[in-house]
């Protein structure tokens, strides 16, 4: 059986049109499945809306599981997956941006023996000029330091149960699912798609979520910005020797130095990077104090199922 992890957000117009498309799709291909649909503190109706169609449903099986509060995406990813029973597990938006169409494109090739089918973009679908400066700057980042190329990767998975079972298991309480998936290993496989567009409701990622969950991810997978403070620090270590030796040269020379302006400068610039270096230690004493206190990624306030899925 195929589970399929929906997150969801302020989606009740979208919940019936998920079920339906996916339905219509897997049921056309004679696969068995179930829906997870993990709520993460909606505003709106949508547990409701999950709720309803839990009681009604006769195609497939619903799983609801609703969240006490907003605990984020990569937490729902998380639940859902916990929740899943299938033999394999998709992880899929909700708005229907990753087409259906390409989960049986997936679970064939899951049945040709691979474990992790990586859902790439082939395009991007409509995004403005600053989203998408802002995804490529951040996608080159973590792609310099981690070394996996994610610029054209998506939450867009299909995982087989061993999988899960290993990404379960991992202890720690910030997570970033797109890249961990590659950390894992198993044998995978590629399948790219085109984003479609919205119907109903607008993109939840605001200019500061996109930039917190941007730093948020780096910081949770990799060491990458302590070494640009060692890396800096080497630098102007060379650069302070190079300008002793200058001085040094112009006092035996009998040339006076020229006055604060460089100086002045050099003050601001290394005072401007210990500040930065000291926010960046900061932070990773903050991830690690999360880490230490244990506390869970999430607190599952209702879980309803449908007859079928009992």
């Amino acid at each position: 059986m195929l589970s399929v992890v929906l997150p969801v957000y302020n989606e009740e117009k979208n919940i019936e049109r998920a079920y339906e498309a996916i339905r219509d799709v897997l049921k056309g291909a004679g696969i068995d499945f179930e829906l997870v649909f993990v709520n993460d503190g909606s505003k709106d109706n949508s547990f409701e809306k999950v709720r309803e169609l839990a009681g009604r449903v006769k195609d497939g099986k619903i799983l609801g599981v609703s969240f006490s509060r907003n605990f984020g995406k990569e937490a729902a990813i998380f639940s859902g997956l916990s929740h899943a029973t299938g033999d394999v597990c998709a992880v899929m938006d909700c708005d229907l941006q990753h087409p259906p169409e390409t989960l049986v494109e997936m679970y064939r090739m899951w049945e040709k023996g691979y474990e992790i089918i990586e859902g790439v973009k082939r395009s991007r679908g409509k995004e403005g000029i600053f989203y998408k400066s802002f995804a490529k700057l951040f996608y080159r980042l973590i792609s310099k330091s981690t070394g996996i190329e994610m610029y054209r990767s998506s939450d867009f998975k299909m995982l087989d149960r061993k999988v899960v079972d290993e990404y379960i298991k991992l202890p720690e309480r910030n997570i970033f699912f797109r890249a961990l998936s590659s950390w894992l290993g198993f044998k995978s496989a590629v399948v790219e798609f085109d984003v479609k567009e919205r119907e109903y409701g607008k993109t939840k990622w605001s200019i500061k979520s996109l930039v917190k969950y941007a730093v948020g991810s780096i910081t949770s997978f990799t060491t990458a910005p302590m070494q640009f403070i060692t890396v800096s620090g080497v630098v102007f270590s060379l650069f302070a020797v190079v300008l002793a030796i200058q001085s040094l040269v112009r006092w035996a020379s009998g040339r006076a130095l020229e006055g604060f302006t460089t100086v002045i400068l050099l003050l601001l610039i290394i005072g401007g990077l210990l500040m930065i270096s000291l926010g960046i230690i900061g932070y990773y004493i903050a991830r690690i104090y999360e880490e230490i206190k244990g506390r869970p990624r999430s607190i599952v306030n209702e879980i309803v199922e449908s007859k079928e899925s009992k």
